[in-house]
């Protein structure tokens, strides 16, 4: 199965559906819409989907974590990329320490 099928398949329930005028609700889902650009990570049994994704709102970085057919994902804006690679790098820095 590529990955656009994987990814993007629409999932009923989740509550998330494309802006309409005036705010949220109604109208095709946002998840249908094809990334700008996606990167695909595998460690054990997991896989990591990053996807940077653009709608009415502006640009979000979608990180999915998908374990043994469970999904869970978290949308970032753009606005906030930069304090969170700030974040990750001190992460990083602080465990390679620990060593």
């Amino acid at each position: 199965m590529d990955y656009y099928q994987d990814s993007y398949r629409p999932e009923s329930g989740d509550g998330y559906s494309a802006p309409t005028q005036g705010g949220y609700g109604g109208g095709e889902p946002r998840q249908n819409q094809p990334p700008l650009l996606t990167e695909k990570l595998f460690h054990d049994r997991k896989e990591f989907f990053l996807d940077l994704k653009e709608n009415n709102r502006g640009r979000v970085l979608k990180i999915t974590e998908k374990v043994g057919g469970r999904r869970d994902t978290i949308m970032v804006p753009m606005e906030v990329m930069q304090d969170l690679y700030e974040a990750l790098g001190r992460i990083m820095d602080y465990e390679r320490g620990l060593e």
